[in-house]
């Protein structure tokens, strides 16, 4: 079982956030000699990356190593450079889709592919599909003798009554829209991939991971605040802090097998959105508005495993509703980048 983490009353800064979200686990600590030879990790100037190689640096550091960590991005924006400057985090600026780049990255044993593209893909789904699926080949060529964690999104999935558990690692995939379907193309790579080369890789189903800057609880929580009708269109999901999606993703490199090892990675519980809508109402003193209808099924992921594994999470659904609720109060940054959780479409 995890550990308790320390839990401030109130996170008042994003400096403070950011060092919060990157706090290693015990377990993780215990085991960070497995990626002690170096870690990449590519497509880092996403929402994970700065919390994944910090984590992975504050770890290695409690246990008495220094570990070679990159992380590697187009970088467009010197801002998100300097966020990992900060911290003391090698930075690569490179364009991915560019094989020649690729090529000219370091060897690093231990690779974390977070490249991904989702929104705006609805009418610039050539693009979609490159950076979903054909990049992941170029990557796995290049990193053969590695070891390869992926991210990947529950989104693969079908969906599922909302009265079932949600769907485990056996249930067959069901993409809807291309968006979904490039994912599991990019699985499907991998896959390919490790097989023929006998690359060492694990495929992590991440469905949402939540902080106080953006997710699902935010979007929730925002047009509570703002009075804006919620949609019910998607009357249950599934969420998980950010901390802990990242220290079970660092954790899972123990997993990486031949064939791939699949593995969910969410919060245990079917979380209600109308529910979670109303205790923001309570707490911000507001009546919340909906719109939409609860539809019987919803996408909702089974993440019994990955707590048999790991134990779980270290921070609990209602932990993340005071910080959040706390956090708009006071008027926080937000990324300003909706989910979109309520489609049901396919089309972001």
């Amino acid at each position: 079982m995890s550990e308790l983490m320390h839990l401030p009353n109130e996170i008042a800064s994003e400096d403070e956030l950011d060092w919060f979200l990157a706090e290693p686990s015990l377990p993780l600590v215990e085991n960070i000699n497995v990626l002690k030879d170096g870690l990449i990790l590519l497509g880092a100037g996403g929402k994970l990356g700065l919390t994944l190689a910090l984590m992975s640096k504050r770890a290695a550091e409690k246990a008495g190593l220094k570990i070679p960590i990159f992380a590697v991005s187009r970088f467009s924006n010197s801002v998100q450079k300097e966020r990992f400057a900060k911290f003391g985090i090698e930075t690569i600026s490179c364009d991915l889709l560019d094989p020649k780049n690729v090529e000219r990255l370091p060897d690093v044993p231990n690779v974390v592919f977070m490249v991904g593209y989702k929104f705006g893909t609805t009418g610039n789904e050539p693009l979609t599909w490159v950076i979903n699926a054909y990049l992941p080949g170029v990557v796995a060529r290049r990193y053969s003798e590695s070891r390869i964690l992926v991210f990947s999104t529950g989104n693969v999935y079908p969906f599922v009554a909302v009265e079932s558990s949600g769907a485990d690692e056996n249930t067959p995939p069901n993409p809807i829209g291309e968006y979904a379907q490039s994912c599991l193309g990019r699985e499907r790579v991998f896959q390919y991939f490790c097989i023929t080369q006998r690359t060492p890789t694990a495929i992590i189903r991440l469905n949402y991971a939540v902080e106080l800057r953006y997710g699902v609880l935010v979007d929730i929580a925002k047009a509570v605040w703002d009075g804006q009708p919620v949609d019910l269109s998607m009357p249950y999901v599934n969420v998980i802090w950010q901390s802990d999606a990242c220290d079970w993703a660092l954790r899972a490199f123990s997993l990486c097998s031949v064939p791939a090892t699949i593995l969910n990675v969410t919060g245990p519980e079917k979380v209600s959105v109308r529910a979670v809508a109303e205790k923001f109402g309570e707490i911000f003193g507001r009546t919340p508005k909906f719109k939409g209808r609860e539809a019987p099924t919803a996408l909702l992921s089974n993440s019994t495993r990955a707590c048999q594994i790991f134990g779980k999470p270290r921070i609990n659904l209602e932990q993340m509703v005071i910080w959040i609720a706390d956090w708009i109060m006071r008027g926080g940054i937000l990324h300003n980048k909706p989910t979109h959780f309520w489609e049901r479409e396919g089309r972001f």
